[in-house]
Formats: C-alpha cells, sequence, structure tokens
C-alpha cells in the first residue's frame, strides 16, 4: 500500500490478485478487524471516508444567481445605458439588478446551509469489526484495514476485497452499466481484468442485492472507483419540472420583451427621433416586460419552505425539488411503520393446529440471519423481534445457511443438533406451504385465522438432512410444516387524521405491501382507508400491460408484491397521468422509488431506499408528508402569482408605453422613470412568498402552463392599456398636461394599479372579503404607492423628471383604480369560467449522472 499526499492508494489489481489471507496482510489487518485505536490513527492519515460532493459554495451560488436569463437582460442594459450616456437609467438597472441578485443569492445561500445541515441529521452506518466484535459505525468513519459484514439491501460503503461470501450477488450498474447482477466469489483474481471481471471486490455505491458477505476494506473516499466518477461529475445537477418551467417562461418573456424593443425603435426612428433616446427608450421598455425580481421571489419562496420543511421534519434533496413534491396527486406506499406503529413484536409460536409450540420457535431462531450459537442484533425487523431479549442457543451448530430473497421470500439453515442435520426453512407462508408436504386443512384454518386477526405471519418448515454439506433453493422440497411464528404491527393512532389530509390535498392513497392481503385489508379497514379493491401478486402477473393501467387504477390495495411488480404499478399509474410519489424504506423498494415522480423514504430507511428517494422524511409519519406536499404547492402558488401579475401588468404597461409613443410628440415616460417605476413595484411584491394561499388551491396540484400564461398576459394586459389610455385622456384633455406632468401621472397611476391588482390576482375569490392576503403584502403595497407619490413631490423629483400634480388628479386616481380593480375582478371570474388545459403531471427521468449524484449524497459531508 503506497500513498500519494495525504490519502492511501491501493492497486486494485494486486488486492484482487491475491487470496483473502494475503489480501488481509498488504492492508496490515486481520479477520478480526482494527482496535479502535489503530482505526483512529489511520483516520487521520486518510481521512473521512466521504466523497465531497454536497458543498455549500458561495461562489457557486453567485453563479447560478448570475446565469438567468431576465438578469442577463438587465446586465445588457445597463451596460449599454451607461455607454449611451444616460446614468441615471444605468444606476436604476444597476439597483435592480442588485437587488434581484442580492436576495437570490442570500436566500438561497442559506438554504442550502440549511439543506447541508439537514443531510448530516440523516445517517448512514455499516457493521464492522473493531476489537473482535461487529458494531454499527457511520460510513464517514471507515479506513483501510476495517474488516465489514455486508448484507441484502445495503450499499457498500467503500471499495472492499471480499473475504467470506454466501451467495452474495451485487448490482453494479452504477459502474458498469450492465443491469445483470455480478455473481461475487472469494478466489483470486489475474491481475488485468476489467472491473466487471473483479468478482472477489465489491465497490462503493453498489447495492447488494442477495447474499451476505464478510470483506475488508481497500479504498475509501475519493479513492474509491464510484469516488472518482462523483467528483469528477462535480456540482452539475439534471433539470427539474420547476427549473425546466421557470427557464421556458424566460424564454417567452425574451421573446416579447426584444420583439416590442425592436418595434419601438423603429418607429421612433421613423418618427425621426434621435437614435440614442429611441435606444434608451426601447431598453427600458425591454426591462419594464419583464418581472426582473422573478429569480429572487423564486429563492425567497423556496428557502421560506425550505425552513418550515425542515421544522416539519422533511428533507428534500435539492431545493428546487419542493415543488416538485406539491406536484403529487396519488400516493402509493408501502403499510409498515407508514399505515402501522413500525415496531414489529414476537407475539406467540403455534403448531399447525394453532397450539403455542416452543419447538416451532426454536426451529424458527435457527433460521434467522444470525447464528443460533451467537445470537446479537439483526438487521432484519422480523428477525429483531425473534431474537428480542433471547440467549444463543445452546447445542446447535449451523453448517450453512441461505439468505431471504425478495423471489423465493424465505432463508434456509443447515443445522446439526449433535445427532442429525436438519433443513430449516422460514419464510412466507403461502411459498413454504407450497413446498411442504401433507399441510391439511387444519393448517390453512389456523392461518387464516391468524391472518384474520391482523397478525404477520412466518411459516417454519424442516426436513431431515443428514449427508448434505451446503444448501441450495433446489433442497428447499418435501418439507414437513411444523408451525407458524406470530408478529404484531398494529396500526398507527395518528395514520387516520395523516390521511384525512391527505385526503383533503386531494392525493389518492394506493397501499402496496408485501403483506397477506387480508391483514392490509384489516389495517385499512381499522383507519377508515376506502378500499376500492385488492390485488394480490399472483393475479397481477395474469394481467398483461394493456389491462394494467385500469387494475391499477380501480384497486386501492396490492398484496403480496414483488419489487419488480411495486415498479410496474408504480410506472403504470404514470401512464395514466398521474403524477405519483412512492413512500417505501426497504431494498425491495428502489425500483419503484426509482419509477415515481417524487420517491419518498424515511431517515430510518435502509440505504439503498435512502438513495433511490427524491425526498426523506426524519419522520415516518404521513402527516409530516402531507405538510409536505401542500408546502410545495402553496410555494408553487405563489411563485405564479407573481408570474401573472408581472406579465399581465408589465405586458399592458409596455404596450400602452410602446402605443403612446408612436402618437405623442414627446416621450410618454422616460426611460428612468420606467424602470424605477419597476423597481418599485417589484419591491412591493417581495412580500409574496408570506402571503397566504386560498385553502383550494392546495387541493390539487398545479403545474407550469406557459400557454395559459401567454393566455393570461393577452387578456388582463389590455385591462390595464385601458385604464392607462383613460389616464392618457384625463392628463391631455382634461388636466391639459405637459410633458412632465404627463410623465408624473401615468408614473402614479401605473404604479398604484399594477401594484394593487395583486389583491385581485392572487385569489380566484372575491379579494379581502372572502380571501384574506398576509398583512405584510398589504404594507409592503401600501408603503411603495406612498413612496412613488413622494418622490413626485421631493427634492429628487426634478432630476428624475417629476412634477407636483393638482390635487383633482388624485381625485381621479382613487375613481380610476377602483374603477380598475372593479374591472379586472371581473373578466378575472369570466377567464376562469372558460374551460381550462393545464399541463400535465411532469414524467420525469433518471439517468446516469441523476443516479450517481444521489448517491454520492450518502458519502459526502455537508459543508466540506
Amino acid at each position: 500500500m503506497t500513498a500519494v499526499g495525504s490519502r492511501p492508494v491501493v492497486d486494485r489489481g494486486r488486492i484482487a490478485a491475491v487470496g483473502p489471507e494475503e489480501a488481509l496482510r498488504l492492508l496490515g489487518t486481520s479477520a478480526e478487524g482494527l482496535s479502535s485505536a489503530e482505526a483512529r490513527a489511520r483516520t487521520a492519515r486518510t481521512g473521512p471516508n466521504v466523497v465531497r460532493t454536497h458543498k455549500v459554495s458561495a461562489l457557486a451560488v453567485l453563479r447560478r444567481q448570475l446565469s438567468n436569463a431576465v438578469l442577463g437582460l438587465l446586465a445588457v442594459t445597463a451596460a449599454l445605458s451607461f455607454f449611451l450616456g444616460d446614468d441615471t437609467q444605468a444606476v436604476i438597472i444597476g439597483a435592480i439588478l442588485a437587488v434581484s441578485v442580492g436576495l437570490g443569492f442570500v436566500n438561497e445561500y442559506r438554504a442550502e446551509r440549511a439543506s447541508a445541515a439537514l443531510h448530516s441529521a440523516v445517517r448512514h452506518s455499516a457493521v464492522v469489526r473493531r476489537d473482535g466484535r461487529f458494531e454499527r459505525v457511520d460510513v464517514s468513519g471507515l479506513v483501510p484495514g476495517d474488516v465489514i459484514r455486508l448484507e441484502i439491501g445495503e450499499l457498500i460503503p467503500a471499495d472492499v476485497r471480499l473475504i467470506e461470501v454466501n451467495g452474495l450477488e451485487c448490482d453494479e450498474s452504477i459502474l458498469t452499466g450492465e443491469s445483470t447482477v455480478s455473481e461475487k466469489c472469494c478466489a483470486a483474481i489475474p491481475a488485468g481484468s476489467s472491473l466487471a471481471d473483479n468478482a472477489n471486490l465489491g465497490f462503493m455505491g453498489t447495492v447488494v442485492s442477495a447474499g451476505d458477505a464478510t470483506a475488508v476494506v481497500f479504498a475509501t473516499g475519493a479513492d474509491a472507483e464510484f469516488g472518482r466518477i462523483a467528483v469528477g461529475l462535480g456540482e452539475r445537477q439534471p433539470e427539474t419540472m420547476f427549473q425546466t418551467g421557470l427557464r421556458r417562461f424566460s424564454y417567452l418573456l425574451l421573446r416579447v420583451a426584444l420583439t416590442l424593443t425592436v418595434v419601438i425603435v423603429v418607429t421612433n426612428l421613423l418618427l425621426g427621433r434621435p437614435l440614442i433616446e429611441s435606444a434608451l427608450f426601447g431598453l427600458a421598455i425591454a426591462v419594464g416586460i419583464t418581472p426582473q425580481l422573478l429569480p429572487a421571489i423564486v429563492s425567497t419562496s423556496l428557502a421560506t419552505g425550505s425552513r418550515r420543511l425542515a421544522r416539519a421534519k422533511v428533507l428534500v434533496k435539492r431545493l428546487v425539488c419542493i415543488e416538485d413534491l406539491g406536484d403529487i396527486d396519488i400516493l402509493v406506499t408501502d403499510k409498515t411503520g407508514t399505515l402501522t406503529d413500525g415496531r414489529v413484536d414476537f407475539v406467540d409460536a403455534v403448531d399447525p393446529s394453532g397450539q403455542t409450540s416452543d419447538e416451532v420457535l426454536r426451529f424458527g431462531l435457527m433460521a434467522t440471519d444470525l447464528d443460533p450459537a451467537v445470537g446479537g442484533v439483526s438487521a432484519n425487523d422480523l428477525d429483531a423481534a425473534l431474537w428480542r431479549g433471547r440467549a444463543p442457543t445452546a447445542g446447535v451448530n449451523r453448517v450453512a445457511y441461505l439468505p431471504f430473497d425478495h423471489t423465493r421470500r424465505a432463508s434456509s439453515a443447515l443445522v446439526d443438533d449433535g445427532d442429525h442435520r436438519i433443513l430449516v426453512v422460514k419464510g412466507a407462508p403461502e411459498q413454504v406451504i407450497a413446498r411442504s408436504t401433507g399441510a391439511g386443512a387444519e393448517a390453512h384454518r389456523t392461518l387464516a385465522a391468524l391472518f384474520a386477526g391482523g397478525r404477520r405471519v412466518v411459516a417454519v418448515a424442516t426436513r431431515p438432512a443428514d449427508g448434505m454439506a451446503t444448501v441450495t433453493v433446489a433442497d428447499e422440497v418435501e418439507l414437513t410444516l411444523q408451525g407458524f411464528l406470530v408478529f404484531a404491527d398494529n396500526p398507527k393512532a395518528a395514520a387516520r387524521d395523516s390521511l384525512t389530509r391527505l385526503a383533503a390535498l386531494g392525493i389518492e392513497v394506493k397501499v402496496a405491501t408485501g403483506d397477506n392481503p387480508r391483514v392490509a385489508e384489516r389495517v385499512c379497514t381499522e383507519l377508515g382507508l376506502a378500499s376500492k379493491g385488492t390485488l394480490t401478486g399472483a393475479e397481477l402477473d395474469q394481467i398483461d400491460d394493456s389491462a394494467l393501467e385500469q387494475a391499477t387504477r380501480d384497486h386501492t390495495i396490492f398484496a403480496r408484491i414483488s419489487p419488480t411488480q411495486k415498479e410496474r404499478i408504480v410506472s403504470s399509474l404514470r401512464r395514466t397521468g398521474r403524477a405519483v410519489g412512492f413512500l417505501g424504506d426497504g431494498v425491495n423498494d428502489a425500483l419503484a422509488l426509482h419509477a415515481a415522480d417524487v420517491g419518498i423514504s424515511v431517515d430510518t430507511a435502509t440505504d439503498v431506499a435512502k438513495d433511490a428517494a427524491d425526498v426523506v422524511l426524519l419522520e415516518k409519519d404521513l402527516g409530516v408528508l402531507a405538510t409536505g406536499v401542500a408546502e410545495g404547492r402553496r410555494i408553487f402558488a405563489n411563485t405564479v402569482k407573481y408570474v401573472l401579475m408581472g406579465t399581465s401588468s408589465n405586458f399592458g404597461n409596455m404596450f400602452s408605453a410602446a402605443a403612446a409613443s408612436a402618437v405623442l410628440p414627446f416621450l410618454p415616460m422616460l426611460p428612468g422613470q420606467i424602470l424605477l417605476n419597476n423597481l418599485l413595484y417589484d419591491t412591493s411584491q417581495l412580500a409574496i412568498p408570506a402571503d397566504r394561499v386560498d385553502d383550494e388551491q392546495l387541493h390539487a396540484p398545479a403545474h407550469w402552463n406557459i400557454a395559459f400564461i401567454r393566455r393570461f398576459m393577452l387578456t388582463f394586459g389590455p385591462v390595464s392599456s385601458l385604464f392607462d389610455f383613460l389616464t392618457f385622456g384625463l392628463m391631455l384633455g382634461v388636466l391639459h398636461a405637459g410633458p412632465a406632468e404627463f410623465r408624473t401621472g401615468w408614473f402614479i397611476e401605473s404604479l398604484a394599479t399594477q401594484t394593487l391588482i395583486i389583491f385581485a390576482i392572487r385569489t380566484r375569490k372575491v379579494p379581502f372579503l372572502r380571501s384574506r392576503p398576509a398583512a405584510a403584502l398589504v404594507l409592503a403595497t401600501g408603503a411603495v404607492i406612498v413612496t412613488g407619490i413622494v418622490l413626485t413631490v421631493s427634492p429628487v423629483a426634478g432630476h428624475l423628471g417629476f412634477t407636483p400634480l393638482p390635487w383633482q388628479f388624485f381625485a381621479a386616481l382613487v375613481a380610476l383604480t377602483i374603477g380598475y380593480l372593479v374591472l379586472v375582478d371581473v373578466t378575472k371570474t369570466m377567464f376562469y369560467a372558460e374551460p381550462m388545459h393545464p399541463a400535465g403531471p411532469p414524467q420525469r427521468t433518471r439517468g446516469h449522472a441523476h443516479r450517481v449524484h444521489r448517491r454520492a449524497a450518502r458519502f459526502s459531508h455537508p459543508g466540506r
């Protein structure tokens, strides 16, 4: 083992080319593992076992702020204004740019740090042998030379050399791209073999899909194969549907702004006005039509949401995924720990007649994932419940063990009790009984009664095995049913209220479980979850793809299903146009978590489930999930408020300015005044993220719909222009205003109407009477209008091109504003009465880079 810098570099080929004992010697360790003191010393030399991809970088956050298309337009306009000699316009645009970038940066940076803190709360651990005994430690504490234990469902926490294997198979697609599993062994592999051919090695980030093993760590952190890939990818993340919608919306605005600018500049040149004046006015119009603070509004909304979700114990892996969480309208969830308490307790061991039997319990202990002569703590819930409070079984020698897998749904042990060898099979009752002979009607009646009582049941069967030295699946035949192990997992008291909250959000809940259908039905009945029907895994296999969509739509409970069937159910529901969230915490849930629009797991889940999820709940409670969904929808609703009012009022005002400039002998508003108007208006809208949202807006998800936004803009923009033209008539025909008076009057009217319209647009109800806005929004709007009026009479008024106006104007302004808001409300009622065609739910695809980024989060330290 050599070293470069402070980290060790181990030759993968050399480790693979030697036997297990020689590999241990090369790494300076033994089968008993390292001592705690030696592990600490190695950690000091090698550093933690982390892939440093989850960093909070102020520079990266700032770079993301500056990459926005709207802000790019602002920056170009500010530069052009400065070089064309309009310092006032350049300063105002600079102020807008600074406010937008500054607010966006502060909010996103704070949110990133909060997310990093939450990431640190989600722990990933490994079972390692220290001081001669196995214990569970954080994966970041592993060092080369550590001896670890690998079991089904785990992510391998570092690059390891296998010492002992027992039917071990690994999914290495994250590294090799191969969908087939890799069978593992301990034998030496010739030097020079490819990554995929190193069958005696396990690699960081790959999944143990079957069997178990003992292994020694030889490479950690960035030196692991997976670490090199993750570090090479850096921080690039795939775009979410929310980001895609924002980007498309920005491009729409840019096209409108550039088109309008060209038309205005050409029109003014044709009217014989100076080039520089025409260009500055055109640039002001281009900036005026864009909602300049959209990035700040979005980042403020997301940051506010992240803090609320943190208090609700919801970790969203990426800030922008908060909105994705609000998209779901159907939730497929497991049963254990979600609808039930999640604490599995051993109740009884009974024979086929239903009588308590110590012999059944004794056989059951032999076929757990723990050696009965040693005992300990099991990673399997049922086995852990079986062993809780029990001492090792004396006089029993386990010769061989075949671990549980999700295909045959059983585990087997070959044991020697001193007189005979016996094969003990423990697993799902249906599978075990099918392989047994002589399981009569009495056993089926006992099993039915246990299921009817809502109990989880595991069957135990045996057969003589004298002469056998190993166990294969083929040996699990001609068994004698000994009886049943009975477990309890009671319905969760709070689950009924949580299901009611989800129903109020318009989310249909379906249950996908590996448990017996009668047990699942009983739990759902007790919790008041109305079922449209139950479909078993065996029945699901008989349904072809053409009929699958109707079957998944028309059933609520899916019982005794396999991991691939869970994925098939989720994919089928997505094809029906639903946005599907899947909540699961086991290795058998990983496929479905990947397939869902939003994969949801919990902090106590298996590493594979947490890796596959987009959202991690720090508390396994559907009520917590309901809070997260509502928060996602609230954020989107408030973001859309700003978008709709900005596009409609900005478009109307800028259209009015363009039209007026073509007929008036002077510019209707100076470029600096246009930009100042927008700066004040946008500032008032910074309170939108804190605004209340009508309950009706939370009952169903909403999505970006550019066609809808365009239709809204073209409907309400002309309403705004209508009152602009009335103001023009008032100023010219009644008050006989000159250029300065005209510009001042329109500045005040434009500011008042486009800020106050938020109270009509923010709700489909009658504003204030049936939908109360947040106090912060009311105060911000009022303060901005007052500020705008004060500026027209302040000492800087002359420098800005303003002049005081007579009281008659303000009296007319009040009437115009009231009329405007009434007409907007009437138009709103008619607009929403028309048939709507909202965008469908987002269809997410997950590429290799996406999976690497999510898995790399397991091996990262926040803030590093």
